[in-house]
C-alpha cells in the first residue's frame, strides 16, 4: 500500500519575489494566447490597395492631370466611401470580440514575497505558487504540491463529461475546472506552452477562404474581363480616329471603374452587417461577416456533445434496488454519503432526486470521508433522530460489491446491471449501509447517472433537418454514451469511434474515410485533431460545414469550419476561433441565424444580378454608341454621378424583404450570369431605342442627349434592382421594404432635378422630355421582368445539368480554400 501514498513535496515558504516574477514574465511572456494584430491604420490602408482601388486611383490622377477637378473630387469621394464602409464593419466586429474577451479575464491567488495576493492570471509565470480550490478555472498548467487531491472537470479540454482525479505530484491543465478539493500548486507552463495553448495552436493552421469572397472574386473577374475587353477595343478604335488620347484614357478608366463592382464589397458587407446586428439582438455575436453567407449555404453541422447538445450536468437515471424497500431508500443512503457544500456534480444529482428533502434534517452526519482515487468511494457516519448510529457509503459499484455481503446470484445480477448501464452510456454508483458494530455492509442498490440533453436540442436538430441541414455529433465521450444521447435527440445511432478514421498527414484521408464521415451520425472518443480532420473531410466532399462547440478542444475545428459557432459559456479559445458567438443558453438561435443568413443571401444574389446587368447595359451601350455614332453618349462626371445615384442608396437592399429557401443555398454563377446577361441585353436594346428617340424624334444636341441618357440610366438602373430581387414577377410578394422604395424615389428625384436644372454640372433638358424618360424606363423595366421570368423557367427545366455544373464549379473551389 506504500505506493498509494502521495509524494511529499515541500511548499515554498515565500514563493517567487516580485523581481523574479518580472524577470520571468519578460522571459516567458504573459499567460495568454498569442494574438497577431494589425494596426487599425494598416487595416484601413489595405482598403486602398488592390486591383479595383488602383484603377480608381489612376482615374483620379488622370482627372487631376487634365484638370477635371469635379471628376477628381467625386472619384476620390467614391474611393474613400468604399474603404470607409469596409474598414468600419471589420473594426466594429473586432471590437465585439475584444469586449467578450475582457469579460472572460481571470484572476489567480499567488504566493509572492511571502504573501498571498490576487493578481491577473495573465501575469502568472512558471515557478509561481498558487492556491486552487472548488470552482476555480485552473489558470495555467500546474503540478500539485500541497493539500489532498482535486476532482477536475476537463470537458473544456478533452470533451469528457465526467471529472477526473488529480493527486499530489500529478499535473493539472490550464482551462480545466475544479469540482472538488483544494490544493497548493506550482505553475509549470504558461500561455502558448500550456496544453490549452498547444491545442489552441492548431487554430492557427485552420484557415479558409469564404465562399462569399470567392463569389465576389468570380463576379468581379467576369465584369473586369468584359469591361477591359470592351475598353481596350474602344481605345484602339478611337485612337484610330485620332481622338485626344489623355482625355480618352481618363474616360476609359472612369467607364471601367463604373462598370466593375467597385461598390459591391461595400454593399454586400453592409447587407451582412445589418444581418449581424439583427443576430446580436438575439444574443448571437458575429465575429466574421462572411460567415453569415456561409451559414446560408451550410448543409452539415457538426456539434460537440458535452455542454452543447447536453447540459454538462449529471442527472439521476434508473435505480436498481437490492436490499432496500424502495428507490428513495437507496437515494437517501447515497445522499447521507454526500456533502452538499462540496457542490460535487454527483452529489448534486443525488440530492436533487430526494423527494422529501425534510427527512435529511432528521439525520446528523458525524463524520465524512470524501472520495479519493485509492478507495474510490465516499463514506459517512450518521446519527438518526433516535440516537442510532450507522454508516453509509457510495462509490464505484465493483468496490461496493466487494465490501458487501452478496449472494452469487445477487453479485451476477449487480454485474449485469453495471454492464447494462455502461452500454446505455450511464455512470453507475453502488450504495451500501452498515449498522454500528457490524463488519458486513448491506448492498442497497445501484444508481445510474447521465448527462441529459439540453431542453431545446431535439427541437433544434429537427428544425435544422427541416432546413436541409444534417447534424453530426462529435464528442470525446465513449461510444455508448454518444450513441445513447444521439438516439434520444433523434440524430441516429450510427456512431463511429474516431479511431475508425485513418487520417494521414495534413488531415486528408482516403475515400473510405470520406464515405464513413458522410454516412455517420456522429463520432466518439474524439481528440482535437480528429475534429479538425472530420471538418476538412466534409469540406473536401463539397459540404459547407458548420461546427458548434464550447471548449478548447473545439477551437481548431471551429476555425477550420466554414461556420464556427461558440455556444454560451464557451472558453476564450473557442470564442476567438468562432465566427458566431452565442451569449444565451441553447442552440435555437442557430436556426434563427440560418433563416437570417438565407434572407441575406437572397439580397446579395439580387444585388449581384443587378450589378452584372448594369455593367453590360452601360458598357455595351457606351462602347457601341461611340463606335457607331462617334460621340460620348455620357460624360465622365455623369458616370461617377450614376455610381452614387445607384450604388450609395442601393445599400437599402440590406433591409429588403425576401423569401425564405427551405434548403441550403449556394452561389450558382451560371444562373446569376445567365439571368443578368439576359437582363443586360434587354437594357442595351432599350437604351438604343431611347437614343434613337432623342436623336431622330426630339432632335436634341449632343449635350442634351448626354443628359437624356444620364437620366434614363439613373431611373432605369434602380428599377432593374426591383426586377432582380425576385425570381417571379416583381409586383408579387414579398414586396420591397419601404426603405428601398423611398431610397429609390429620393435618389431618382434628385437625378431628375439635376437633369432639369443642370446646376452647372450637366446640360438641362425640358420637363416633357423628363416625363418621356420616366415612362419609357417603366415600360422597359416591365419588359426586362418578363424576360427574367422566362430565363428562370428555362433554367429550372435544366436542373440536372445545372446541379452538375454547381458541383463541378464548387468542388475545386474547396481545394484552393486551404491556405
Amino acid at each position: 500500500m506504500a505506493d498509494d501514498k502521495p509524494p511529499v513535496t515541500k511548499i515554498p515558504a515565500r514563493g517567487l519575489s516580485s523581481e523574479q516574477a518580472e524577470k520571468l514574465l519578460r522571459q516567458y511572456g504573459p499567460n495568454a494566447l498569442e494574438e497577431k494584430k494589425r494596426s487599425a491604420i494598416l487595416r484601413l490602408l489595405g482598403y486602398f490597395w488592390g486591383p479595383i482601388p488602383w484603377m480608381i486611383e489612376i482615374a483620379a490622377i488622370l482627372s487631376a492631370l487634365v484638370q477635371h477637378w469635379d471628376d477628381f473630387a467625386i472619384i476620390v469621394a467614391l474611393l474613400v466611401f468604399n474603404a470607409g464602409v469596409g474598414f468600419w464593419q471589420e473594426y466594429t466586429a473586432g471590437n465585439a470580440v475584444e469586449a467578450l474577451k475582457k469579460q472572460l479575464a481571470m484572476k489567480a491567488r499567488v504566493l509572492r514575497d511571502g504573501n498571498w495576493r490576487e493578481i491577473d492570471a495573465r501575469l502568472l509565470v512558471p515557478g509561481d505558487v498558487i492556491r486552487i480550490r472548488l470552482g476555480d478555472v485552473i489558470p495555467a498548467d500546474v503540478k500539485l504540491i500541497g493539500g489532498d487531491y482535486l476532482s477536475v472537470d476537463q470537458s473544456a479540454l478533452t470533451g469528457e463529461s465526467l471529472p477526473v482525479i488529480r493527486k499530489i505530484g500529478d499535473r493539472a491543465f490550464s482551462g480545466t475546472v475544479v469540482k472538488r478539493g483544494e490544493v497548493v500548486a506550482e505553475v509549470s507552463a504558461t500561455g502558448s506552452q500550456t496544453r490549452f495553448g498547444k491545442t489552441a495552436g492548431l487554430v492557427a493552421q485552420a484557415k479558409t477562404v469564404s465562399h462569399f469572397q470567392k463569389a465576389v472574386l468570380m463576379i468581379g473577374d467576369y465584369l473586369i474581363y468584359v469591361s477591359l475587353a470592351l475598353v481596350v477595343f474602344l481605345v484602339l478604335f478611337q485612337l484610330h480616329r485620332n481622338a485626344p488620347w489623355l482625355e480618352l484614357i481618363q474616360f476609359a478608366l472612369i467607364l471601367t471603374v463604373a462598370s466593375i463592382p467597385v461598390a459591391m464589397p461595400a454593399v454586400l458587407s453592409m447587407t451582412m452587417a445589418v444581418g449581424a446586428a439583427a443576430l446580436s439582438r438575439r444574443k448571437a455575436i458575429v465575429t466574421r461577416l462572411e460567415s453569415i453567407e456561409e451559414m446560408a449555404s451550410m448543409d452539415v453541422l457538426c456539434s460537440d456533445k458535452t455542454g452543447t447538445l447536453t447540459q454538462n450536468k449529471l442527472t439521476l437515471g434508473r435505480i436498481e434496488v437490492f436490499n432496500s424497500s424502495h428507490e428513495q431508500g437507496v437515494l437517501l443512503a447515497a445522499a447521507l454519503a454526500s456533502r452538499e457544500e462540496d457542490r460535487d456534480s454527483i452529489d448534486e444529482a443525488i440530492l436533487a432526486g430526494i423527494k422529501n428533502k425534510k427527512q435529511l434534517h432528521t439525520f446528523k452526519q458525524v463524520h465524512f470521508t470524501p472520495f479519493d482515487p485509492v478507495h474510490k468511494r465516499t463514506e459517512a457516519t450518521v446519527n438518526d433522530r433516535h440516537g442510532h448510529t450507522f454508516q453509509v457509503t457510495k462509490g464505484a459499484p465493483q468496490v461496493i460489491m466487494r465490501m458487501s455481503a452478496l449472494t452469487e446470484e445477487q453479485r451476477r445480477r449487480a454485474q449485469r446491471m453495471v454492464d447494462a448501464f455502461a452500454a446505455e452510456g450511464y455512470r453507475a454508483l453502488g450504495v451500501a449501509r452498515r449498522e454500528q458494530g457490524k463488519q458486513q455492509w448491506q448492498f442497497l442498490g445501484i444508481i445510474s447517472l447521465f448527462d441529459p440533453p439540453r431542453e431545446d436540442s431535439a427541437q433544434t436538430i429537427a428544425r435544422a433537418k427541416a432546413y436541409g441541414v444534417s447534424m453530426k455529433m462529435v464528442t470525446g465521450d465513449n461510444q455508448a454514451i454518444a450513441r445513447q444521447i444521439a438516439g434520444k435527440l433523434g440524430l441516429g445511432t450510427n456512431i463511429f469511434p474516431a479511431s475508425a478514421l485513418a487520417f494521414n498527414k495534413g488531415g486528408r484521408s482516403d475515400g473510405v474515410d470520406g464515405d464513413r464521415v458522410e454516412q455517420a451520425d456522429g463520432f466518439a472518443e474524439v481528440f482535437p485533431e480528429h475534429k479538425f480532420g472530420i471538418v476538412k473531410l466534409l469540406q473536401a466532399r463539397n459540404h459547407i460545414t458548420g461546427m458548434t462547440g464550447d471548449g478548447v478542444n473545439d477551437a481548431p475545428a471551429l476555425k477550420q469550419a466554414d461556420v464556427g459557432i461558440a455556444v454560451s459559456g464557451a472558453t476564450d479559445a473557442a470564442r476567438a476561433a468562432a465566427d458566431l458567438v452565442l451569449t444565451a443558453p441553447g442552440l435555437s438561435v442557430i436556426i434563427s441565424a440560418i433563416e437570417e443568413a438565407r434572407r441575406i443571401f437572397e439580397r446579395m444574389n439580387a444585388y449581384a444580378i443587378y450589378r452584372i446587368s448594369e455593367t453590360i447595359r452601360i458598357m455595351f451601350f457606351v462602347v457601341l454608341t461611340m463606335i457607331f455614332f462617334d460621340f460620348y453618349p455620357i460624360t465622365a462626371i455623369m458616370i461617377i454621378l450614376l455610381a452614387f445615384f445607384n450604388d450609395v442608396p442601393i445599400m437599402a437592399i440590406a433591409y429588403d424583404r425576401t423569401g425564405l429557401e427551405k434548403n441550403p443555398v449556394r452561389w450558382d454563377m451560371r444562373q446569376v450570369i445567365t439571368v443578368a446577361t439576359a437582363m443586360g441585353v434587354v437594357g442595351v436594346i432599350g437604351s438604343f431605342g431611347m437614343l434613337l428617340l432623342a436623336m431622330d424624334w426630339l432632335n436634341l444636341d449632343v449635350a442634351q442627349i448626354q443628359t437624356y441618357i444620364f437620366l434614363k440610366m439613373a431611373v432605369a438602373g434602380h428599377l432593374v434592382l426591383f426586377v432582380a430581387r425576385t425570381k417571379g414577377y416583381f409586383w408579387r410578394r414579398p414586396w420591397p421594404a419601404p426603405i428601398m422604395i423611398w431610397s429609390a424615389l429620393i435618389t431618382k428625384l434628385a437625378a431628375t432635378v439635376l437633369a432639369a436644372y443642370g446646376f452647372g454640372l450637366i446640360t438641362p433638358i425640358s420637363w416633357p422630355e423628363i416625363v418621356l424618360i420616366w415612362g419609357y424606363s417603366i415600360v422597359s423595366a416591365l419588359v426586362t421582368d418578363l424576360v427574367k421570368v422566362q430565363v428562370y423557367r428555362h433554367l429550372q427545366h435544366r436542373t440536372p445539368r445545372h446541379e452538375k455544373f454547381i458541383t463541378r464549379v464548387q468542388q475545386p473551389l474547396h481545394s484552393v480554400s486551404q491556405k
